[in-house]
């Protein structure tokens, strides 16, 4: 998880001082394409925290949705409907059911870790 941690970081850092434009043409398929990455890290963080987490499957995740989304925004664009928004809904309502279950599960080890304590 440290990893994951630092590697967001350094991914961070970059953005801020690196000056990257894109195109307006190509904002909607980075944006989706953002939020998929997004969605497989925070996925990624909470396998972590449940201890299930594999590598070859938050690759695999990571890659397939980013360029599924893409690949959807882009389908869009060429139909002239707007598919990325279908996306956008997906991958939002899972990055915060994914944060909603890493919250509870640092909550409940913080409550049984803070029993522990008052019973030794």
């Amino acid at each position: 998880m440290i990893v994951l941690v630092i590697a967001l970081l350094i991914g961070i850092l970059i953005g801020l001082f690196i000056p990257i434009s894109i195109p307006q043409d190509y904002s909607s398929y980075v944006a989706v394409g953002l939020l998929a990455a997004l969605d497989s890290i925070f996925g990624a963080l909470k396998s972590n925290l449940k201890g299930d987490f594999k590598i070859d499957i938050f690759i695999s995740g990571f890659v397939g949705n980013t360029l599924i989304a893409m690949l959807l925004a882009y389908m869009g664009d060429m139909l002239g409907i707007p598919l990325y928004q279908a996306a956008v809904v997906a991958f939002g309502v899972r990055i915060f059911q994914n944060f909603g279950e890493m919250r509870r599960s640092i909550l409940i080890k913080n409550k049984s870790f803070s029993k522990e304590e008052k019973n030794q």
